[in-house]
């Protein structure tokens, strides 16, 4: 599981799906949600502990549903990590309506980090934004 008990650290867990994994992210809010899965999303690919946030990027989207919100925020995550040949280890994302306005703080890939499994792309599959026992509950299968 991947439950973490620190008030300010992200809530998240894994479950099986075949080849790939599946990540869910809690939270009080729908936002602290989608920050918890691209934790436990980034998780896979590297320990998020020796990871230095320095730096921070910044995101912006449009997305009405947010179910489809959290796949785009994921995959753009993704998409700068992957150009930049960066790991992220802290989200902040705000929503209102439709707009969607976050930041991720990481730092260049080092020698010393050692690598997880990379993560190609969050899909639709298993896909699921709803309340929980926790506030918010936010999942999908991401492809590895």
């Amino acid at each position: 599981m991947g439950y973490k008990s620190d008030m300010d650290a992200p809530v998240y867990r894994y479950f099986d799906h075949g080849a790939d994994i599946g990540v869910a992210g809690y939270g009080e809010t729908l936002e602290r949600a989608f920050e918890a899965a691209a934790y436990a999303m980034f998780s896979i690919m590297a320990d998020l502990d020796a990871v230095k946030p320095a730096s921070p990027v910044d995101f912006d989207f449009e997305e009405a549903d947010a179910e489809l919100a959290l796949v785009t925020w994921l995959n753009r995550l993704l998409t700068e990590a992957h150009t930049r040949a960066w790991v992220f280890a802290r989200f902040d994302l705000r929503h209102k309506n439709a707009r969607w306005i976050g930041q991720a703080w990481g730092e260049p890939w080092r020698d010393s980090l050692e690598r997880g499994v990379e993560v190609k792309g969050a899909t639709f599959t298993e896909l699921s934004v709803a309340h929980s026992a926790l506030g918010w509950e936010a999942r999908c299968v991401v492809d590895v």
